[in-house]
């Protein structure tokens, strides 16, 4: 009796310490059931919504898709630059991408139809979705540090269904020479695409 439950003891522990691996430090994690089969291999950049902070735009852009490409997990990444040329050149598209975007930031609405007509004419398996949250240097108490925070989210472009998103931050200190905030964003980038479905 004492030999099963010492067992069932270290299979519990066992299976808690995994369920905490991959992503057990990020700030916010979420991912959907039908994640564990969902394997795409093309993926697509939306132009990242950097907020306040509009200088970060083509410097994230850049950093997240290079980090994607790192991965070669993907046949295929569409970058956000990609995704504005079509917005820019089909107006069909460009009608479509306006209303899923609409529905998307206004009532967290990700509307299946479009997302699947969307995906067909990029095309793509999923889109990613990037928001800047911080980007700026700062004191935090008497340190002076660099802090980039962001929050993902993948969605399946056949059904619009969000199949994981994830928050972070990453918070560099320094003395005298600031490092670059794109350093940090790609370090952030790594750490939060390597918890990603693919």
């Amino acid at each position: 009796m004492t030999g099963r439950l010492l067992r069932v003891i270290v299979a519990v522990a066992l299976t808690l310490l995994l369920a905490g691996c991959g992503g057990a430090n990020l700030r916010y994690v979420q991912t959907a059931p039908e994640a564990k089969d969902f394997k795409p291999k093309k993926v697509a950049l939306f132009p990242v919504d950097t907020g306040m902070y509009p200088e970060a735009q083509g410097v994230v852009e850049k950093v997240v898709a290079g980090v994607l490409g790192e991965r070669r997990w993907f046949t295929h990444v569409a970058s956000a630059d990609a995704v504005r040329k079509l917005v820019e050149t089909k107006e069909d598209f460009k009608q479509k991408y306006s209303e899923y975007m609409m529905k998307l930031k206004t009532v967290s609405f990700s509307d299946p139809e479009l997302s699947k007509d969307i995906g067909e004419a990029i095309p793509a398996d999923a889109f990613l979705f990037v928001t800047v949250e911080y980007w700026n240097y700062a004191l935090q108490g008497d340190n002076k540090v660099a802090k980039v925070g962001m929050s993902m989210k993948l969605v399946e472009a056949a059904t619009g269904k969000v199949v994981w998103k994830a928050a972070h931050e990453e918070v560099k200190g320094y003395k005298l020479i600031k490092p670059a905030l794109a350093d940090v964003a790609r370090s952030l980038a790594r750490d939060m695409i390597s918890r990603m479905p693919h």
